[in-house]
């Protein structure tokens, strides 16, 4: 399955913004306040407005969102459901929280509906307090922030929410049970994700006006930081089960033991400095492409983090203790770097950081099936930030074909497409 759709359908640019915290999520009051006629739900997009107010249609008629809590009642669903024990998908909490907006019922307004599913407030936050203000001429979009509205225009505060559910938190996380009974591995990367979803905004003046521009390669950078950061949270808050010296299964690699017996995937580079074969290997993919953004903005900063990362996939098989240690050193590191979300970058910037991820896939050092995800997401997003993407559609085309099966891929075989890539980026 490709990851991508058509480069028209959302195009940013400018620096990536932090923002405050927002206030308190208040009441959620349900699509319906939002979806009639003479609000966000007209049949076509309008002239001469803020925004085009056919949002509502985008989203229930194309967003993969509207059908999350649809798809708990499906075949898969309810298999999953019955190997975990569970009376039904679609009234558990463990599923509830990332296939529907479940807030609590006391934050639940007279028309909402968990069967709306990832419905507009999910993300967009509780409308008890802006529903009204921000539709008035004289609103601004920081006086709907202030009444809760969350920032999804914010790349941090966008890749926040997204990965709370697309890698999970310390609340709510996809663990190794719930994909052994069968619900799909994880995998997220911020601009392509963003891309793949129908845009419900017009980035036109009036837009940027009110809320600013993000940049392509600031979108890119930061949603890799980010993802980062989340993993190494995730090791330090999900452990199998109580003072177990192993975090959750769904936090190593899957493709280190999920493989079949006559096809050997280990190698040195791939799997890291030290460990062997056969054994239980933390993911490396969220650390591979800021190995690579290193590389290009402080190399001289790249040993040090290469050291901290093999000590993390060290620390995964001796104790809990030593992990958590280890992940938080690693996500001081990233921390310290965060400006790379809010830098300027230059052409020649976007063009040595893509070369260097296919350079890292032909060298094998990229090569695991996480990996290989991120580096041909990343190049695709990355082709889009040095605005030559349709030119390099066929190479890109090649690795996506190299990805498309987890159960067929090869890594030494997709190592030698990133290798005739190479002269094409």
């Amino acid at each position: 399955m490709r990851f991508i759709i058509a480069a028209t359908a959302l195009l940013i640019a400018g620096p990536a913004v932090a923002a405050d915290a927002p206030p308190p999520d208040y009441k959620h009051l349900g699509v319906a306040t939002c979806a009639s006629s003479v609000c966000h739900g007209k049949l076509t997009a309008q002239t001469g407005r803020d925004v085009a107010l056919n949002e509502y249609r985008i989203w229930s008629h194309d967003d993969y969102h509207s059908r999350a809590f649809k798809d708990l009642s499906n075949t898969q669903s309810q298999s999953i459901a019955s190997k975990l024990g569970l009376a039904s998908a679609a009234t558990a909490k463990i599923c509830l929280d990332c296939h529907a907006d479940n807030v609590a019922p006391t934050n639940r307004g007279p028309k909402f509906q968990l069967s709306d599913g990832v419905a507009c407030e999910a993300c967009h936050g509780g409308a008890e307090k802006w529903i009204e203000t921000h539709t008035q001429k004289n609103a601004t979009h920081a006086d709907n922030l202030a009444r809760g509205m969350y920032p999804s225009e914010q790349p941090l505060r966008r890749a926040e929410l997204c990965l709370s559910c697309h890698l999970g938190t310390k609340d709510k996380f996809a663990t190794h049970m719930i994909m052994g009974a069968g619900h799909p591995r994880l995998r997220f990367e911020l601009q392509v994700f963003t891309f793949n979803q129908p845009a419900h905004v017009q980035i036109d003046a009036d837009y940027v006006q009110r809320k600013g521009k993000i940049d392509d390669m600031n979108l890119w950078v930061t949603g890799q930081l980010e993802n980062a950061r989340r993993y190494l949270e995730l090791l330090q808050t999900r452990s199998t089960v109580p003072d177990s010296f192993l975090p959750d299964f769904a936090l190593y690699d899957c493709f280190s033991c999920h493989h079949p017996m006559d096809k050997q995937r280990w190698t040195r580079a791939r799997a890291g400095n030290g460990i062997l074969p056969g054994t239980l290997r933390l993911q490396r993919s969220q650390l591979v492409t800021i190995q690579v953004i290193t590389e290009v903005l402080a190399p001289d900063a790249l040993p040090e983090l290469l050291g901290d990362t093999d000590a993390l996939m060290h620390a995964g098989q001796v104790d809990l203790a030593s992990m958590r240690a280890a992940a938080q050193k690693l996500h001081a590191w990233i921390d310290a770097h965060d400006g790379w979300a809010r830098k300027q970058y230059s052409a020649d910037e976007i063009s040595r950081v893509r070369k260097t991820v296919i350079r890292y896939a032909a060298e094998d050092k990229a090569s695991d099936f996480g990996a290989a995800e991120q580096v041909v997401m990343g190049m695709d997003s990355l082709s889009y930030a040095a605005g030559d993407h349709e030119r390099r559609k066929a190479a890109l085309d090649a690795l996506y074909n190299a990805v498309k099966s987890a159960s067929s891929f090869d890594p030494t075989q997709f190592a030698g497409v990133a290798r005739g890539a190479l002269n094409q980026f």
